[in-house]
């Protein structure tokens, strides 16, 4: 049944003089719940209308006030229909257009939010189909700007409810997840294949990869998780927050995927090497490098960012000397054996973990952030002693942020060449090295059959060498 607008508002009319608690129509503060989807509404349309990230405004402390007032199950719970929303955006509002024989009007992008909330429930999260439509039509009707939708809301979201088992599947084999800009990059740089297969892995929730200090094989057994090829132990649904598994309060190990772990690796053996990690915050590759050996030097221009560093570093027992500094600016009067690179990009690359990105960032981000790697590469550059490597990372799927980026550096810097990464220098690069001797990752290689075990996030890496 399509749903008419007309339709909708002559059942609201019949039915609202015989409300019952329960049905959606009674005051909305009364509602246990609709706290957590009226904050789910309006940090949806802070991502989507205004394009801000979605880790700020759900941060527990310092994020959006509507969000931090809920107590943390709620919070946990407007996360995960976030996180659905996002993800599935298009589909989502595919099955809602299905549902209506003519367009909401045009500044209905408060009634929209509220449909696309519940919907992400009914279509993909474990919440009774009643409790989410009756909590939209509560979030609609108090609302002054949906009130008149309230019947609307009603007969759209039963309808979508009744008919998901088979609309859902079909909706889902014809639609990309993705905003067309990011599609039609994804097709130019990987080809349609390739970007179908990552468009794809976007839809799932990423698993939870760690990188294991020691014995990567004994811990994967006692998590209950899989070793993956490079020594990774990744974990899906653990159930158990991570600093209650078994290992984290020891320092044994530390949350990194898969994809990420490995820049840090082509820098090769840096045992008594003196290294510097750049753009080094949250850690997880200072943690690498001290583990390996290194004396590290992790730079990082965000003091609560280095907070964090800190706080990871003595939790694994690991040392490394701290700086706070602009890395443009920064003159530390010597040079270094190494250095590590992983510049802040446009992070497309970990859709899976941040599905807010395709929704935050554009084309012309995606320039900006290439322009501003590019002088952190050059900045960096000159730390590096006369043979020593440095190793450009990031976590964007564009070439514009990789690829193209390096090969213009190389084209001005003839004191630097290319250090080509071999497919065999150490287990789990099979595949994943260019002709070029890069590192190029995506959310489709490592495929399982099971896809909840598959993937990691996109990155890109050279490894470069001082010659002069």
């Amino acid at each position: 049944m399509v749903v008419t607008e007309r339709v909708a508002t002559e059942r609201r009319r019949k039915t609202r003089p015989k409300a019952k608690p329960g049905t959606g129509a009674e005051p909305a503060a009364e509602m246990p719940g609709l706290a957590a989807r009226r904050a789910a509404a309006r940090l949806l349309a802070a991502v989507v209308d205004a394009r801000t990230p979605l880790d700020g405004l759900t941060d527990s402390e310092h994020g959006n006030p509507q969000f931090t007032a809920l107590d943390p199950r709620d919070r946990a719970l407007v996360r995960a229909i976030l996180a659905a929303a996002l993800r599935h955006r298009l589909s989502i509002g595919a099955l809602i257009d299905s549902r209506l024989d003519r367009p909401l009007p045009a500044r209905a992008g408060t009634l929209l939010h509220i449909l696309h909330v519940a919907a992400a429930q009914i279509l993909f999260l474990d919440v009774p189909d009643s409790a989410a439509v009756n909590l939209a039509v509560a979030h609609a009707s108090a609302d002054p700007r949906t009130r008149r939708f309230t019947g609307l809301v009603n007969a759209v979201l039963r309808a979508l409810a009744t008919r998901k088992e088979r609309a859902l599947p079909k909706v889902l084999a014809t639609t990309r997840d993705a905003p067309d800009w990011f599609a039609e990059r994804l097709i130019a740089a990987y080809g349609p294949e390739t970007a179908d297969a990552i468009m794809a892995a976007h839809r799932i929730e990423a698993p939870l990869d760690l990188t294991v200090r020691t014995d990567p094989g004994g811990w994967a057994q006692r998590l209950g998780g899989r070793l993956m090829p490079n020594g990774t132990v990744r974990l899906v649904q653990p159930g158990t927050p991570v600093p209650e598994l078994a290992g984290y309060a020891e320092g044994a190990w530390w949350v990194q995927d898969a994809a990420a772990g490995l820049p840090a690796r082509l820098l090769g053996a840096v045992d008594g090497c003196d290294v510097a990690d750049l753009c080094a915050a949250p850690g997880g590759k200072t943690a690498q490098l001290a583990n390996a050996g290194a004396r590290v030097t992790a730079v990082d221009g965000s003091a609560n960012r280095l907070r964090r560093l800190a706080v990871n570093l003595e939790r694994l027992g690991l040392s490394a000397e701290i700086v706070r500094a602009d890395l443009a600016s920064w003159r530390p009067g010597r040079l270094f054996d190494a250095v590590l690179l992983d510049a802040p990009c446009s992070a497309t690359g970990t859709l899976r973990r941040h599905p807010d990105v395709a929704w935050t960032k554009s084309p012309a981000d995606i320039a900006k952030l290439a322009a501003a790697q590019r002088r952190l590469l050059d900045a960096a550059s000159g730390l590096v002693r006369p043979g020593g490597r440095l190793v450009f990372s990031n976590c964007s799927l564009d070439p514009e942020e990789g690829e193209r980026l390096v090969a213009g550096f190389l084209d001005e810097r003839p004191d630097f060449c290319r250090d080509p990464i071999a497919p065999t220098e150490f287990d789990g690069l099979d595949g994943l090295v260019d002709a070029c001797g890069d590192l190029r990752t995506t959310p489709a290689d490592w495929p399982i059959d099971d896809p909840r075990w598959s993937g990691m996030d996109g990155f890109f890496a050279a490894r470069l060498r001082r010659t002069g």
